[in-house]
């Protein structure tokens, strides 16, 4: 390009926006992609920050009262009048009696046969059975369990042996289940003393 002094240079070309594009891009999307990760930690840590504060405000469960078969058959208050259906822990020796049981099934109602069946007979009792220990000791020294499936209890043993002659249990469960209501009148009383277990465990000292 001339002017009225000479010659003078052409400006250099400007950049093309294309150019710029491509050039800014990868910066852009990789601190777009800091931003995204940054506030997906901050998020996190927030959120555990909260469930942390929020659960300490929560009150806590406490462990269930514990109580032995002594204690229980030795209170002139029955189980179903002290305790209700609150959910316990009753502690003693495991005993099922399967072989040469004397009973029914649990009549005609087969929605709580389960629970005023007199056989398969399971009881928790205050001390280690001997072998020879008959169905009427067992129910008279003894509490009586049951449960809607048998699944809380143990594979049934030889009375003395297996786990009733190991140690004693800790069965959770509780007395006065609703399904009493609906027990024969001449069962009534004993289906509400009936211990319903949900789980056991060893005894641990």
């Amino acid at each position: 390009m001339f002017d009225h002094e000479g010659w003078t240079p052409a400006p250099p070309p400007e950049e093309s926006d294309d150019h710029e594009i491509l050039t800014a891009t990868p910066a852009t999307r990789a601190g777009r992609e800091r931003l995204i990760w940054t506030a997906l930690l901050v998020g996190m840590g927030l959120l555990t920050f909260a469930l942390l504060v929020g659960s300490s405000f929560l009150p806590t469960r406490p462990d269930l009262q514990r109580v032995t078969v002594d204690d229980i058959l030795g209170n002139p208050v029955g189980p179903a009048a002290r305790f209700g259906s609150h959910e316990i822990r009753v502690v003693g020796w495991f005993v099922t009696l399967t072989v040469g049981c004397q009973g029914d099934s649990g009549g005609v109602d087969a929605s709580v046969a389960w629970l005023q069946r007199d056989c398969p007979l399971r009881v928790l009792l205050p001390d280690q059975p001997n072998a020879d220990i008959t169905q009427a000791q067992l129910e008279a020294r003894g509490i009586r369990l049951s449960a809607p499936s048998g699944a809380a209890f143990p594979p049934p043993t030889a009375i003395g042996a297996g786990t009733a002659g190991m140690e004693e249990l800790v069965f959770v469960g509780h007395f006065d289940d609703a399904a009493a209501q609906r027990c024969v009148p001449e069962r009534a009383d004993r289906c509400r003393a009936t211990f319903v277990a949900t789980d056991y465990d060893p005894l641990i000292h």
